[in-house]
């Protein structure tokens, strides 16, 4: 299996944030990968979860019944790898890493999935939380992650989501360290995207989600925390993934945690205000 090695990895590149959304599409299609936190920045972002259309409606109704960690952006018909979120883009090839799944086992972290795509898959586009960064960092909120090279730590809850079907699993959240001055305003431009998760789920001590250690996050990398800094945690896109695991369907293709599809839509199109 193509594995990623489990350690902190640098942005795609220094200047990704400058890209054109067809342009990072063109570059990830062309075998780039890497966490894509800050690439054509303004721009909105999408977690994939693509299965065979008997689960489809299983993931349509998990979704519907949990809207914080699973936002719904589009969907596509059966064997579509189009996206009404970017006019010509490829979901097989268009992303800069993909995990596949077989009987929720992860099987392979292929850069391509044309060679595992099948005629019955609906694809799920689910609001990133990388969509509402800019407006973070427009208000003076850091973000370490990016900042650090890293990609966001994301961590499985003892939150159970509700069931929908054969679907069931743990919240996940995505982790970033905000200092005491900025906390409002993170709260305040988060909660104006709620298609794109809204404001948190928590903040403060970890072991109210039941997370034992921040330095060990199930997905994504570690991320160092200065003094002061309270650990704000929204829900997260990689919830699927997690049900995936728990509820063990036949098969399953995802994005690689914290490598998004970038889409053309202006991020300003989803803010309520």
């Amino acid at each position: 299996m193509n594995r990623t090695e489990d350690r902190p990895l640098a942005l795609v590149d220094e200047h990704a944030h400058a890209w054109s959304p067809k342009a990072a599409r063109a570059r990830f299609r062309a075998g780039l990968s890497g966490p894509t936190a800050g690439v054509a920045a303004g721009h909105t972002q999408a977690n994939l979860i693509s299965v065979p259309a008997d689960w489809a409606y299983d993931v349509l109704l998990f979704c519907t019944r949990n809207p914080k960690p699973c936002p719904v952006l589009d969907v596509t018909d059966a064997g579509s790898y189009r996206t009404a979120l970017a006019d010509g883009a490829d979901l097989r090839t268009d992303l800069p890493r993909y995990r596949v799944w077989r009987d929720g086992e992860l099987v392979d972290e292929p850069r391509d999935v044309r060679a595992y795509w099948r005629e019955d898959l609906v694809s799920f586009l689910i609001g990133c939380s990388f969509t509402f960064e800019w407006a973070l960092a427009e208000a003076g909120v850091p973000l370490r992650h990016i900042d650090q090279g890293r990609n966001v730590p994301m961590y499985r809850t003892s939150w159970q989501c509700r069931t929908a079907g054969r679907l069931h699993g743990p919240l996940v959240v995505s982790m970033r360290p905000v200092p005491p001055e900025h906390l409002s305003a993170a709260i305040r431009e988060s909660s104006l995207l709620p298609a794109v998760h809204g404001s948190p789920v928590h903040c403060g001590d970890p072991a109210g989600l039941g997370i034992a250690d921040l330095g060990r996050p199930d997905y994504g990398d570690p991320v160092d925390l200065e003094p002061d800094d309270i650990p704000v945690f929204w829900a997260c896109g990689v919830t699927p993934q997690a049900a995936v695991t728990a509820s063990r369907p036949p098969f399953a293709i995802t994005h690689a945690p914290g490598q998004m599809f970038v889409g053309d839509t202006r991020d300003e199109q989803y803010r309520v205000a």
